[in-house]
C-alpha cells in the first residue's frame, strides 16, 4: 500500500494561489485530491490516472490543476483564484489495486494521506 504525505497547505487571501504536493511510493493507477470543509462531508476535487488523464469537480474547473511528476512520484494540485469556499482539509489519495474508476466522484481509493489545511480568507 502506498504511503502518502501531503504538504503545501497554508493561509491565503481570496484570489491568491497555493500549490499542494503529495509524495508517494510505488505504482498508482490513479491519484486524486479530496477536501473536507468544517461541518461538511468529503468532496472530490480532481483526479489523474496513470495515462495523465485528468478530471475535475465543476467547482474547481479552470482554477485548479492536478499534475504528477512520475520521475519523483509526487502529485501536485495548483490552486489559483482561491475562494473562501475552498477552505478545508485537503487529502491526497491513491489507488494501487486498479479496482476503482479514476474519478474525484469515487472515494474507494485504498491509500489516503493525513491531510493538509488550506484556509482562504475574504
Amino acid at each position: 500500500q502506498a504511503q502518502l504525505v501531503e504538504s503545501g497547505g497554508g493561509s491565503v487571501q481570496a484570489g491568491g494561489s497555493l500549490r499542494l504536493s503529495c509524495a508517494t511510493s510505488g505504482y498508482t493507477y490513479c491519484m486524486g485530491w479530496f477536501r473536507q470543509a468544517p461541518g461538511k462531508g468529503r468532496e472530490g476535487v480532481a483526479s489523474i490516472d496513470s495515462s495523465g488523464r485528468t478530471t475535475y469537480a465543476d467547482s474547481v474547473k479552470g482554477r485548479f490543476t492536478i499534475s504528477k511528476n512520475n520521475a519523483v512520484n509526487i502529485l501536485y494540485l495548483q490552486m489559483n483564484s482561491l475562494k473562501p469556499e475552498d477552505t478545508g482539509m485537503y487529502y491526497c489519495a491513491a489507488e494501487t489495486r486498479g479496482w476503482v474508476q479514476c474519478s474525484p466522484k469515487n472515494f474507494g481509493y485504498n491509500a489516503w494521506g493525513q491531510g493538509t489545511q488550506v484556509t482562504v480568507s475574504s
